[in-house]
């Protein structure tokens, strides 16, 4: 379990691979967002960024960003779901109130689709 203010990251590639063949997934111009039941723990969260994205300076500034956002708005996200996020080219020079907007955006949009809220 992460500590006070840390998340809890997937880093398996085979829970990866699950979310995305059972979840739902919702889009914006920026990210895409799945969500998958990962029977009834608290968030994790996985980031997905291509190489067509930029350079390893840039993959990791986003990386970051997106973890912090994350971080700071947990009650977005509602427990027991695994949420991944794929990271479209057009990111690569968002700000992090950009960041933050595209997030709670896309985490409305997934909760009318899992009819959480």
């Amino acid at each position: 379990m992460g500590g006070l203010g840390s998340l809890e990251i997937i880093k398996k590639n085979n829970h990866y691979r699950k979310i995305y063949g059972q979840g739902v997934s919702v889009a914006d111009r920026y990210l895409v967002l799945y969500a998958c039941f990962n029977g009834g723990y608290e968030p994790r969260f996985g980031f997905s960024i291509s190489k067509k994205v930029g350079k390893a300076v840039v993959r990791n500034r986003l990386r970051r960003l997106l973890k912090e956002v994350c971080r700071l708005n947990t009650q977005l996200f509602f427990y027991g779901y695994d949420f991944v996020f794929i990271v479209r080219r057009e990111s690569a020079l968002l700000d992090f109130q950009q960041v933050t907007s595209s997030i709670q955006h896309l985490s409305a949009k997934i909760g009318k689709r899992l009819n959480i809220r």
